[in-house]
């Protein structure tokens, strides 16, 4: 398919959103009016009109199965057949290939394990009772949501202030969080949440950082009402250096 077809199967507000592809730009439209076609359109735009390679384009979504489904779509759009989008994913699966690339960095083996919701779980319960803490007070799931809320703020423990917490509880629960951390980079190990907050962590390099940066000429992300904070910490280190990110999203489903 040539570049003039698929251009204009657009309509205008959409051809617009399509080809202006220098610095930031946020889409918002409301469910069905086309924002994941404008999203693949502008990534086969930017490659038809030699603008980048499709390794330069980061393109991350919230689920896999989008993720594959904008891939495809893609790969129908090139005039010129292309093997794959490398940087096409989720959040989380690009945070993970990242870190994999510098482990060391932070102290742990690029062979290191990705912790399911129960592992964590457990792990957290081991601490809990090492600590000789009542399970009854300092709930397990508890315990593990505050981590979790945390890290999708990007906060290590030692970015928490204790007077920033509610109670003693919450000052207790900082201490298993900081144990918590310890055990899983004893173990080779991360969870969820730790595939951006130990990639922003990364980002504090700044040789790292500028590879990335550098490497990612354009950045596109589909559901951008649903990012946290860490998201989109994590976008704008990556996009710090060419600054030509391009948001969609439907302030509605926010």
């Amino acid at each position: 398919m040539s570049d003039t077809s698929y251009l204009s199967a657009l309509n205008k507000s959409q051809l617009e959103a399509v080809k202006s592809i220098e610095g930031p730009n946020l889409v918002i439209a409301g469910a069905g009016t086309g924002k994941t076609r404008v999203l693949t359109t502008r990534v086969a735009h930017i490659i038809d009109s030699k603008n980048a390679f499709p390794s330069q384009i980061l393109c991350v979504t919230f689920t896999n199965k989008a993720a594959r489904e904008m891939a495809d779509r893609i790969q129908k759009l090139v005039s010129n057949k292309i093997d794959r989008m490398p940087w096409m994913g989720t959040f989380h699966s690009t945070g993970a290939k990242i870190i994999r690339n510098h482990a060391e960095a932070i102290g742990l083996k690029p062979s290191f394990t990705i912790l399911d919701k129960d592992d964590q779980l457990s792990l957290i319960k081991q601490i809990i009772k090492a600590e000789n803490l009542d399970q009854s007070q300092y709930a397990p799931k508890y315990i593990q949501s505050r981590i979790d809320q945390w890290k999708n703020k990007a906060l290590n423990p030692n970015n928490i202030k204790a007077d920033s917490l509610d109670n003693m509880i919450d000052g207790k629960i900082l201490s298993i969080y900081n144990i918590y951390q310890q055990r899983l980079f004893e173990i080779n190990c991360l969870d969820f949440g730790d595939l951006l907050l130990q990639c922003i962590n990364l980002f504090k390099n700044e040789d790292i950082l500028k590879r990335y940066s550098s490497n990612f000429k354009y950045i596109l992300v589909d559901e951008y009402q649903d990012t946290n904070t860490a998201q989109y910490l994590w976008l704008k280190n990556l996009s710090s250096t060419h600054q030509n990110i391009c948001c969609v999203g439907d302030d509605d489903q926010s």
